[in-house]
């Protein structure tokens, strides 16, 4: 049996950057915690915004923190296609040339140019760990999982470094597929 890494659904939700948090919830607002993540310093927010397309609108969606240089939507396809965004598969950050959309918060709104992803696909992992499991950042391996609705995914990205903990992002399309709930683990196939 190779190495395994817990699987955890990524919902749709959005990154934004300090600008943008005062736009949408007022000046000097600071993010609130409503709990902590598996990634060192990452957290889900109390605040929720809106995202509209052309198409239509994805109501109530949660703000990660903290705040990053750049604001960043993640939706799955399935959302992308209900708001009528060509949403494309990319490494988070990765943004020029991307769609925008309209973020809706409860003081004012963004219009962005560019910045609605479909996350691809990844594994954390700490230096460690990967050593652990003989990958390094930035290689690109498949995940096995097994169940009912067993599947394997390939062309997940592996980001390692120092403020990584194990951990599959799968957005809820690809968690769906695979039947995945609490306790799913995956293994890495090299």
């Amino acid at each position: 049996m190779g190495y395994r890494v817990k699987v955890s659904l990524s919902n749709k939700h959005l990154h934004l950057k300090a600008a943008d948090i005062e736009k949408l919830f007022g000046k000097g607002h600071e993010l609130t915690v409503f709990k902590s993540l598996v990634q060192p310093g990452q957290y889900a927010c109390d605040e929720k915004v809106d995202i509209a397309g052309p198409k239509g609108t994805l109501k109530g969606v949660r703000v990660l923190g903290p705040a990053r240089p750049e604001t960043q939507v993640e939706i799955a396809l399935t959302d992308a296609r209900t708001i009528g965004v060509a949403a494309p598969v990319r490494e988070s950050g990765k943004l020029l040339g991307t769609p925008g959309c309209k973020l809706i918060g409860p003081v004012g709104e963004v219009e962005l140019d560019y910045g609605v992803i479909a996350a691809l696909r990844h594994v954390h992992l700490s230096p460690e760990q990967a050593k652990e499991a003989g990958v390094s950042d930035k290689d690109v391996v498949s995940l096995k999982i097994e169940g009912e609705r067993g599947l394997i995914l390939n062309n997940v990205l592996i980001r390692s470094g120092d403020g990584h903990e194990s951990e599959v992002h799968l957005d809820t399309d690809e968690g769906n597929a695979a039947a995945c709930g609490a306790g799913t683990t995956a293994e890495i196939i090299k």
